[in-house]
């Protein structure tokens, strides 16, 4: 079973990748979310949950763990409480360290003065130095070992200075990463807070998780509505663009489902709950794109691969870097030992490890902006080289709205839509609308063939309603039609057709070319219709490739010889049968508002208004995601190495080392904020 643990207090991005490796070696599926703070995984017995407790607080103390179900409002304010704590703290040291710097006699006045702001500062450093039991690659462990090796050398300002900036620096890092989950879940905020209870005709204001299902509940003005439903009285406007990223507002009435999450406009909706809260549209969002951060890209592994090998590297070269040249060139020990220090301090490679889950996030969140979600940084990044497109036609390229356009006689019509009575696909609801009166239940046997239509006995009689591959040893006319041809035969005889058409959607012409002009190399689209509906849509939207008449199984053939020739392969559909190419495909995306549950539980990504164009918006923002992590990537490293190297050489103090860790980590978490501007 699948678990979720909520690290409060979790602040070192190097710490939590260490408790996601040692964490592995107990547990499957382990997943560390740096961003939510959440460690999920899956779980047999219950007695390993204490367990995976302990390793956590073994790696970091101070961190308080409990399961996400039982979260409440008290860790909120704890985390409040413990901020301006924080802030009390570091202003204490710091008054006390510029007192030291201008009291300069008596000597031992000013040392006690600087031991006092050191133990004021660095308290939470040294302590988790002595509970972590002296780990080498902790950077607590190394601040301390750099801050007490200047204090023995005599740089007693430096020693204090630096533990002192590198807290507050911290204290700024936590402060900025906070405030940009906070723009980037901002971007997403849809959260009902309450909903109005309808009861014995009084309205009772309570929190959405107390509604259940079949309750009826009341939406005013300028509400959210707090759970999918049906509307059973009134009809209003609504504002879906938190949603979709549609501005243009919808009208809703009487008998019309409704989704979580929308703004009630103008009217007073009732509407009768359909599902609870954790089942709503609302929730499955915001769950989706908080896990999102989960799913880790290939530069966000590669970069914590990187951080594991890269501090010890860095540890060992301060070392030798203290001994090796004062024994072969006979210098001061002080001076290289001092250089070592430097390198202590800037060892650490959190602007990396923060900064680029961040990036991802916020690359989620400003899609989720425009009605697209991710489920996972590593499909956003596959959106960048996209090398082939697949579409399936009905429903994606075309509005999958279906209408009988010409029938041979009302005879076929009747027929048809009495053998169509059990089914639910779109071209069996356009038939049943067209004939508009109410349809007697006389069918006696009834089977659905997948890909061909309908077998039923009806009165005795055998009719077949479905395309050409139903009417087996049946001479069928050719018939010259543009659209989708649905044959029906009564005891093996043909007796008619029906001839249905589905319209282009809007804009999906400039859609493709726009597309291509993003340096897509082919797009292909797939369908069970007929070849010459096939070519007219293909040639319209100048689609480059197509292939007709394809069984569900035909499709997935299709799309994994195309999958041997193509680096990064998108499948886009909305049905049952487009799943299996969903889930094979290096990104699945998925209509989401006409799409079936099985298409969007395969996909990787889906879009919540079914416009294709939104893969544009996909493809840009990946991009620029890309853009912006890769050059926290060059930055980071870039500083690091520069002080690094002039550390080494003396031409740096404790000042620029601190500089080269915190600094950078600030100003690569600033840098990450411009992924949810819109330019």
């Amino acid at each position: 079973m699948k678990k979720e643990l909520v690290l409060d207090g979790l602040d070192c991005a190097n710490c939590a990748a260490k408790i996601e490796d040692t964490v592995k070696k107990h547990v499957d599926n382990v997943e560390l979310n740096f961003i939510t703070k959440t460690l999920s995984f899956n779980v047999k017995d219950e007695n390993k949950i204490e367990e995976i407790k302990e390793i956590i607080k073994k790696i970091e103390p101070d961190v308080n763990v409990y399961e996400k179900n039982n979260s409440n409002k008290e860790s909120s304010k704890k985390s409040e409480f413990s901020k301006k704590n924080e802030f009390i703290r570091l202003i204490s040291a710091i008054s006390i360290f510029i007192a030291a710097i201008f009291i300069k006699n008596p000597f031992w006045l000013q040392l006690i003065l600087y031991i006092i702001a050191y133990l004021i500062s660095g308290c939470n450093v040294l302590l988790k130095t002595f509970k972590n039991r002296g780990n080498f690659f902790d950077e607590n462990f190394l601040m301390s070992i750099a801050t007490i090796g200047a204090f023995s050398i005599g740089e007693y300002p430096e020693a204090v200075g630096v533990m002192l900036f590198y807290e507050l620096g911290e204290f700024l890092q936590n402060m900025a990463v906070d405030n940009s989950k906070r723009s980037i879940k901002a971007l997403l905020d849809i959260r009902p807070d309450y909903a109005y209870l309808l009861k014995d005709n009084k309205e009772i204001k309570v929190s959405p998780e107390e509604v259940k299902k079949g309750d009826l509940i009341v939406v005013k003005p300028g509400d959210r509505v707090p759970l999918d439903g049906i509307v059973v009285k009134g009809s209003s406007m609504l504002d879906v663009s938190a949603l979709t990223g549609e501005s243009v507002p919808v009208t809703i009435k009487e008998n019309e489902e409704v989704n979580s999450g929308v703004i009630n406009i103008n009217g007073v909706l009732t509407i009768k709950v359909e599902k609870e809260y954790y089942e709503s549209t609302v929730s499955k969002i915001l769950d989706m794109v908080e896990n999102a951060a989960a799913k880790k890209a290939k530069t966000e592994k590669l970069i914590t691969k990187f951080a594991k090998y890269y501090t010890p590297i860095i540890v060992f070269s301060a070392i030798f870097l203290a001994i090796l040249p004062p024994f072969i060139l006979g210098e001061s020990f002080k001076d290289w030992l001092y250089r070592a220090l430097i390198f202590l301090v800037i060892s650490c490679p959190c602007g990396l490890v923060v900064s680029i889950p961040l990036g991802y996030f916020a690359g989620v969140g400003a899609l989720s902006k425009k009605g697209v979600l991710v489920k996972g940084g590593n499909y956003l990044e596959r959106f960048k080289n996209l090398d082939t497109i697949i579409f399936d036609k009905t429903g994606t390229l075309t509005e999958g709205v279906f209408e009988v356009v010409e029938f041979s006689n009302n005879d076929v019509l009747k027929i048809a839509a009495q053998a169509e009575y059990y089914s639910n696909h779109p071209i069996a609801e356009s038939i049943k609308r067209k004939y508009g009166k109410e349809i007697i239940n006389n069918i006696e046997d009834y089977e659905e063939i997948s890909g061909h239509g309908i077998r039923a006995k009806i009165e005795g009689k055998e009719v077949l309603v479905g395309n050409r591959k139903l009417m087996k040893n049946i001479e069928i006319p050719e018939i010259d039609f543009n659209g989708t041809l649905v044959f029906v035969a009564i005891n093996g005889e043909f007796a008619g057709y029906i001839v249905i058409s589905d319209k282009l959607k809007r804009g999906i012409k400039d859609t493709i070319k726009n597309i291509k002009d993003l340096g897509v190399r082919k797009t292909i689209m797939l369908t069970g219709d007929n070849k010459k509906v096939a070519e007219a849509v293909a040639k319209e939207i100048k689609i480059d490739e197509y292939y007709a008449e394809l069984l569900p199984e035909d499709k997935l053939e299709y799309f994994e010889k195309e999958k041997k020739y193509s680096e990064n392969i998108a499948f886009i559909g909305d049905g049952i049968n487009d799943a299996p190419g969903l889930t094979r495909a290096d990104v699945g995306v998925a209509m989401g508002g006409l799409g079936s549950d099985a298409a969007i539980e395969a996909a990787d990504v889906i879009i919540m208004d079914d416009d294709v164009s939104k893969l544009i918006d996909a493809i840009k923002i990946s991009r620029k995601t890309l853009k912006i992590i890769w050059q926290n990537i060059i930055f980071v490293l870039g500083i690091k190495i520069s002080f690094l190297t002039l550390g080494a050489f003396g031409k740096t103090d404790m000042w620029g080392a601190i500089f080269a860790d915190v600094g950078v980590t600030l100003i690569a978490v600033f840098n990450t904020l411009r992924i949810l501007k819109n330019e």
